[in-house]
């Protein structure tokens, strides 16, 4: 990492810079020389590559040259594009046994009722419907701080509403999702209780998500409708959570095992850092978490597209890759019904940042599930319970993906970074992780880990990635992250809306 620039993989085309390159400079000694100006974090061709042939970084396809490339020329989008080519599944091939370790780490949590384990104690309003969402906001923002000091044991009182609930069938899968989303928030547990707030009259009916929920006590209800209005409604909702939180705040944290934690990954706002420093120490991190018996859960299909060959080779099972192979035929196929793409990524900021491809974009988003086996594969929302890596499918939309993440069971989430995003997801916590010391400098309010030693030459991926999870534990522990000091985590929910609005 002293030098200027860093080659990935012994078969690769490209190295990428490390630091800024000036036109006519020589690289490292060698005889490459730049033929132009190349950002800090781009490509640049180490030998000729002829119109048409493959292009390849980490040792694996990142796209197709669309023109003659010499040698020490900027590899980009005006001469690097995506097309369709065969993967080689090998479905198994890279499996193997994980030993889980003798003496487990522990953390400080809430043990509910059920046996789940909370990273945080949260009081929770949800909204069934856009129509109830002005209600539960207003009920949320009586709970000052001032009145919430009363109740030193409880995070705080949290309004998730949305934009949806009515305007929709009432049946068919896209319903079907949207109430996986809602049972999986209202059972979370990170919520010690929840108020659930409709209108009356919409499509997602409060006493189907009931039976859904198998609710144990920790779920009241209300309707607009039925209560008399606006008024009445606030001023019961608020006598309601005054007595939740008078039963939350009797819960007090416990020692636990790391076993207990599922830790939802998700990258964001990525570099071309991400894939070098970021991903990979987080994925250092996940095999910690898989030895000491807890769940990771990967996600957003699009953004592992054209690397999905990586996990299918780690999948315990043959069935689960072909869930996953299937989950990427979706996409395409629901793609194209939109008349997309589902290589119509990376986004204007990551190719600032030197990802040119989905291709090369997938492959550094994917080493953030580390090494281990892939053992289940998830529909959105669905609850996650098989212990190890597991996929999530989702979009590649932060918010929405996150979502699907924490409604699945997600206690702790981790968020790598590396143009700058600001990210909560309550009541989950979320660890936002920088790729780069520029970025972790600049925006050091908003980021809990810089990943940019790695790229600095001050310390390895094994060391970022057991730092990582040593605060993981500390977050579990109750450590607030910077997105929580700043109040995100409840505009950012963002359920995966499907089909027609009615």
């Amino acid at each position: 990492m002293s030098h200027q620039t860093l080659k990935l993989g012994n078969s690769d085309d490209v190295i990428v810079a490390l630091k800024p390159v000036t036109a006519g400079q020589s690289l490292n000694g060698s005889r490459l020389v730049a033929l132009s100006d190349i950002s800090a974090g781009h490509k640049l061709a180490i030998r000729p590559i002829a119109h048409g042939e493959p292009v390849r970084k980490f040792n694996q396809i990142i796209g197709f040259a669309s023109q003659p490339i010499a040698p020490g020329e900027l590899v980009h989008t005006h001469n690097l594009i995506t097309h369709d080519f065969e993967r080689d599944y090998a479905i198994g091939s890279d499996t193997h046994s994980v030993a889980l370790l003798e003496a487990p780490a522990t953390f400080q949590g809430f043990i509910r009722p059920d046996g789940r384990v909370a990273t945080r104690n949260y009081v929770g309003i949800l909204t069934t419907v856009n129509c109830s969402a002005t209600v539960a906001r207003r009920i949320a923002a009586h709970f000052t701080p001032e009145i919430l000091s009363a109740f030193p044991h409880v995070d705080g009182v949290v309004a998730i509403t949305h934009g949806t609930g009515c305007g929709m069938a009432e049946h068919g899968e896209p319903a079907d999702l949207l109430r996986r989303v809602f049972v999986g928030y209202a059972t979370h547990p990170n919520f010690a209780a929840v108020l659930l707030l409709g209108l009356g009259c919409e499509t997602n009916q409060i006493e189907p998500l009931i039976t859904l929920t198998g609710d144990t006590g920790a779920l009241r209800t209300a309707t607009i409708q039925e209560d008399g209005g606006t008024a009445p409604s606030v001023q019961k909702g608020i006598a309601t959570v005054y007595e939740m939180l008078a039963k939350a705040d009797q819960r007090r944290r416990t020692e636990v095992p790391a076993s207990k934690l599922i830790l939802g990954l998700q990258c964001g706002g990525s570099d071309a850092y991400s894939g070098i420093s970021a991903n990979p120490a987080l994925g250092v991190a996940v095999d910690i978490l898989v030895r000491n018996g807890g769940i990771a859960i990967l996600s957003e299909t699009p953004e592992i597209y054209g690397a999905e060959h990586l996990l299918t080779r780690r999948s315990s099972t043959p069935e689960v890759a072909q869930r996953l192979i299937d989950r990427i035929r979706w996409w395409e196929e629901y793609t194209a019904r939109h008349r997309g793409s589902i290589d119509n990524n990376p986004q204007p900021g990551n190719k600032t940042g030197g990802l040119t491809t989905i291709l090369e974009k997938s492959l550094g988003a994917v080493s953030k599930a580390g090494t281990t086996n892939l053992n289940d594969v998830y529909l959105y929302a669905e609850p996650v319970h098989t212990p190890g890596l597991v996929f999530m499918d989702s979009p590649g939309f932060d918010p929405v993906s996150a979502t699907g993440q924490v409604a699945s069971g997600a206690n702790v989430i981790c968020f790598t970074t590396g143009r700058g995003s600001v990210f909560g997801c309550k009541p989950t916590p979320s660890l936002k992780i920088a790729s780069n010391t520029t970025l972790y400098n600049r925006m050091s309010d908003d980021m809990d880990i810089n990943c940019g030693t790695i790229i600095d030459g001050e310390e390895n991926v094994e060391q970022a990635g057991q730092r990582i999870f040593e605060e993981i534990l500390a977050m579990a522990s109750g450590k607030l992250t910077r997105s929580e000091i700043h109040g995100f985590g409840e505009e950012e929910f963002q359920p995966w809306l499907q089909g027609a609005t009615l």
